[in-house]
């Protein structure tokens, strides 16, 4: 019996891959879940496992074809004797990081040069006569991507670090990492094809400091994470989508498509650069819950360890720009969604009161970008709204569940 392995799909804007490097050869003898392939998606890189216990019989994709989802990609000969139901389960792919370790595998000939570069760069080096182990990488970990091996072959790059004391150029091409590329493109896509607008709000999160202020030590030791801002603003937004769930959509050309469920994307800043994970149905989680979550997704995205349901189905995105102490932003529309919301530094402010006192307040702002496609101001403002309505009743007392 004989299972086709194929390429998966990953979100629903994702629609091809690139066979990034085969793991296993025909002939192979394969564990199910095992990684057999490794795939460059628009999101991640993909480590596909096989979904059954056997030997590889045929792969049907040469390396640096890029392939449409559902395109079979290896035939794998099942071992005699595992069950139908074995055979149907989902095998868990996950996903790493560019600049990631692989999996351990024998040495090939080149050794680390052969490690830190792909073999699109490795036929490229073939094709030119350029020798790698005398390549200096620019790619992230000294990565060596195809403008290095060009720039060697043209004499245009040292084999070395450069001497101390060289004359310094006027300007340096940075090559483009492939995340860097696919953000670029994502990004130019989402904001040429829908048409942003932009609204922001303040709250007095005076309350909400607080509560995390006089929390976050128990929190800490009871959770084993560090209570932040975020959960509490993911979980102001998801119970807003409820009410409001016209921001909870996507666009079409048939009309505008409202999801069901709530899954909110949280943007990550990780090495190689922005990745978006999930935490999926964020409506049903309170904000302890939320903490454990976002922080869980948070550190895997940073070590590469996500798997491909994580980036999977977002409906909504939110952004901690306040973290790199950011106070106004316009973030880009995750491409596919209604809109994106930036959470701002908090900031002390003198705010005057309804009785004309003034005081010194913990203030923030919560700024939105929306396809003006889907939604009119009247209707973003109203989710900002109640985000500001639930921030600002938070207090020393507030529940965390």
């Amino acid at each position: 019996m004989t299972t086709t392995l194929t390429m998966p799909e990953v979100g629903e804007t994702v629609t091809e891959g690139t066979i990034e490097r085969w793991l296993k050869k025909p002939g192979d003898h394969v564990d199910k879940y095992e990684p057999i392939v490794e795939i460059n998606t628009d999101k991640v890189n993909v480590e596909l496992p096989s979904p059954v216990t056997g030997t590889v019989k045929e792969l049907l994709v040469e390396e640096g074809a890029v392939v449409a989802v559902g395109t079979p990609l290896a035939i794998i000969e099942e071992v005699a004797g595992e069950t139908a139901a074995e055979a149907a389960a989902p095998a868990p792919a996950e996903a790493v990081a560019p600049a990631a370790a692989p999996p351990a595998r024998a040495p090939a000939p080149g050794g680390r040069a052969e490690s830190r570069s792909t073999p699109r760069v490795r036929r490229l080096a073939q094709e030119l006569g350029v020798d790698l182990s005398l390549v200096q990488g620019s790619g992230p970990r000294g990565r060596i991507v195809e403008e290095d091996v060009r720039a060697f072959a043209a004499g245009k790059a040292p084999a070395a670090p450069a001497a101390a004391g060289r004359i310094e150029q006027e300007e340096e091409t940075v090559p483009l990492t492939p995340v860097r590329r696919t953000i670029a493109r994502r990004m130019a896509a989402s904001k040429f094809s829908a048409p942003h607008a932009w609204l922001m709000m303040e709250a007095d999160v005076t309350g909400l400091v607080r509560l995390r202020e006089a929390s976050k030590e128990a929190f800490r030791e009871r959770e084993g994470v560090d209570l932040t801002y975020l959960p509490f603003v993911v979980a102001a937004a998801a119970q807003g989508l409820r009410e409001n769930p016209t921001l909870n959509a996507s666009w079409s050309e048939d009309g505008i498509v409202l999801k069901k469920r709530i899954h909110i994307g949280i943007a990550v800043a990780a090495e190689q650069g922005l990745l978006v994970p999930v935490v999926h149905d964020a409506d049903r989680l309170g904000v302890a819950a939320l903490a454990r979550a976002i922080h869980d997704i948070s550190q895997r995205a940073r070590e590469g360890k996500l798997k491909l349901e994580d980036v999977q189905g977002g409906t909504f995105t939110v952004d901690n720009t306040g973290w790199f102490g950011s106070v106004i932003s316009m973030p880009i529309i995750n491409q596919g969604q209604a809109a994106i919301l930036a959470l701002e530094a908090i900031t002390k402010r003198p705010v005057v009161l309804d009785n004309d006192a003034i005081a010194v307040r913990s203030v923030v702002n919560l700024c939105l970008s929306f396809d003006h496609r889907i939604l009119d101001g009247a209707q973003a403002a109203e989710f900002l709204r109640s985000l500001v309505r639930r921030l600002e009743g938070y207090g020393p007392d507030s529940s965390l569940e």
